[in-house]
């Protein structure tokens, strides 16, 4: 679902909330109504130090702006944990006690010159904390997430149809969104979690890629969520037409347009190639003419998920992949034996750099929706030639679900 984002960052609704205790700018009425005579309070400064010194930090904001914190004696220094709202169990650390990488919400005065605050308050997060939160985070979306391409939208019911991709192919899935859901909307041409925004229901459309945490019934076939985020995205099938490892960028010949599709690749770019013997089984149940689709395993005697045996191993380190499929290889949220999600399986294949793919390759491309720009990767998975063979028309490329996308329980690369 990242989901990736950095393991540095906290989610900006958490700053936003102690930024509103913080600064003050949740007024009354009687506030409301003397605005144009009270004093213009200066504005806060929040975002990540890139460098500390015993009289002051450089700290790059969320903006983009650099900007210089300097200490006065009489600055009050502030520790929360990630996910905090109040202030109430924030406890006081020293100047010391704070290090490049955290996050931090600065109340001060502008100094004389542009750029340059003077620090009255300090509240922090420190970088192991919500390194620790996002580990935490991204265990429970794997566990206890779902993702899938949305069919339908209906508001009046608060539902939403997804089609989820399986070890035996597609199956639709009815998602409830009571009132009380986090619904998040990921910013157009952005794959970054931190840029999702707060968004209703009915900004969700048909075609959208849809990640959702919560629980399913016991069949399956129905998903409560308490959290949901979706965005637009492009799902490409097709052949290398060209790579450019210098300029990160690959043109691909889009089986669906018939036209060449030239796709940049980033760091937060998620690339991996499928083992021959493991595409080849997916492509037999796509097909549905496996061993297992009949309700044989096959030699091993193994469920659905053991597809995914052979790369557990190999995961990348601090992927959670391994540990899930270890305790349930059915898939998140105890799906049932036989029809383990194929993202669970590909979560746990090893990093591949971009050098590794040549054209030619076959491959499957989940990329930022092209809006006249170039494309951004987010998830390039080779190896595919069966798939691509034999998956029916449009459906090979759905298998890329928002599992892969830098989302609220992966980082990059860990997917």
């Amino acid at each position: 679902m990242k989901f990736p984002r950095s393991v540095n960052r906290a989610k900006p609704c958490v700053f936003f909330l102690l930024l509103t205790l913080v600064a003050g700018s949740c007024v009354g009425p009687e506030a409301s109504a003397q605005e144009n005579t009270a004093p213009q309070k200066t504005p806060s400064a929040l975002g990540t130090i890139q460098s500390i010194t015993e009289k002051g930090l450089t700290l790059t904001t969320d903006a983009g702006a650099e900007l210089t914190v300097q200490f006065p004696a009489e600055v009050k220094v502030l520790r929360v944990e990630p996910g905090s709202k109040t202030l109430k169990d924030a406890v006081k650390i020293q100047l010391s006690d704070l290090a490049v990488g955290d996050r931090i919400l600065v109340r001060g005065e502008l100094g004389g010159q542009a750029n340059l605050m003077v620090a009255s308050t300090i509240v922090a997060m420190k970088k192991e904390d919500i390194a620790k939160k996002q580990a935490r985070e991204r265990e429970e979306w794997q566990r206890h997430g779902i993702g899938g391409l949305v069919k339908s939208v209906d508001p009046s019911k608060e539902t939403i149809v997804v089609s989820t991709m399986t070890a035996t192919g597609a199956k639709d899935v009815v998602i409830h969104a009571p009132v009380g859901t986090v619904l998040r909307r990921y910013a157009p041409g952005s794959i970054n979690f931190d840029d999702a925004k707060v968004a209703p229901l009915t900004d969700i459309q048909a075609g959208d890629q849809l990640l959702a945490r919560g629980s399913r019934n016991a069949d399956g076939t129905e998903f409560t969520a308490d959290e949901i985020v979706s965005g637009t995205f492009h799902n490409i099938a097709g052949t290398i037409a060209s790579v450019d490892a210098n300029k990160s960028t690959l043109t691909v010949w889009d089986l669906a347009t018939k036209k060449n599709l030239e796709i940049t690749v980033t760091p937060q770019s998620q690339l991996r190639k499928l083992p021959a013997p493991m595409a080849q089984r997916i492509a037999a149940r796509l097909k549905g003419g496996s061993q297992e689709a009949n309700g044989d395993h096959g030699p091993s005697g193994g469920d659905s998920a053991s597809a995914g045996a052979p790369a557990q191993s190999a995961a990348p380190a601090g992927a959670q992949g391994g540990a899930a499929g270890q305790n349930g290889a059915a898939g998140p949220a105890g799906a049932q034996r036989g029809s383990g999600d194929l993202q669970q399986i590909l979560s746990r294949l090893p990093v591949s750099p971009l050098t590794d793919f040549q054209k030619g390759d076959a491959v499957m491309i989940v990329a930022t929706s092209d809006s006249g720009a170039t494309a951004t990767v987010i998830t390039l998975l080779g190896g595919v030639e069966p798939i691509l063979q034999s998956a029916p028309q449009g459906q090979a490329s759905s298998i890329l679900t928002p599992w892969s996308l830098s989302s609220g329980g992966a980082d990059a690369g860990t997917q």
